[in-house]
């Protein structure tokens, strides 16, 4: 009798288990998945050692291995999200940028200056400019980029620090597709440089 409840015991632990690690593997491929910021592109909206929680349901759920074919649309992302995506130019890594532009708006950078929809883009609180150096459209689009179009089911992203973020301005656009959902919260974060915990942060809903 105790060698048959030590093996339905067992049995029960392994179940529970088994359940405990389907259901956490559908949380992080429909509904919610962790990253970590390792540069300081997003600064000072996020700081090198963020980790934080990406709402991966907000835009629509998406087929598991498939090239991000979307099952259930809910809707797409807006001007302002914190985005994660797949980087366009390596699909193995993922990166994070703030959306500027969406499919059919008109995009251009004129000495530091965004203009949406030729309307001057006003209000920026999280776009930092660390420099007062500009460079001329020829050498580098960071500063000075030619008027565009986004085109349908793409964006325009770009790094809150404005001055040094490898973004949209430099490879291009994101698709739709590409997208694995929109940070909202900072759950840990730690300060590597001091050897502890930024305590202040943890818990900092992103906007």
């Amino acid at each position: 009798m105790s060698e048959k409840k030590q093996k339905s015991s067992l049995r029960e632990n392994t179940e529970a288990i088994i359940i405990a690690i389907i259901i956490a593997m559908f949380i992080r491929t429909f509904i919610i998945q962790a990253f970590k910021i390792p540069s300081g592109s997003m600064l000072e909206t996020l700081q090198i050692g963020d980790q934080i929680l990406v709402n991966k349901f907000i835009y629509g759920v998406k087929i598991p291995f498939t090239d991000g074919k979307i099952l259930i649309p809910v809707k797409i992302p807006a001007k302002g999200d914190i985005v994660v995506f797949k980087y366009p130019e390596d699909p193995k890594k993922d990166f994070i940028k703030r959306v500027v532009a969406t499919q059919g708006d008109t995009l251009e950078i004129i000495n530091k200056k965004l203009y949406v929809n030729d309307k001057l883009v006003e209000g920026e609180k999280y776009a930092v400019y660390k420099t007062n150096k500009i460079y001329p459209g020829i050498i580098s689009p960071r500063d000075n980029h030619k008027k565009i179009t986004i085109p349908e089911d793409k964006l325009f992203v770009m790094g809150d620090n404005r001055d040094n973020s490898h973004d949209s301005r430099f490879w291009g656009f994101v698709d739709l597709k590409a997208i694995r959902g929109k940070a909202f919260i900072i759950y840990w974060s730690w300060n590597k440089n001091k050897f502890g915990p930024r305590w202040n942060r943890i818990g900092d809903l992103l906007k």
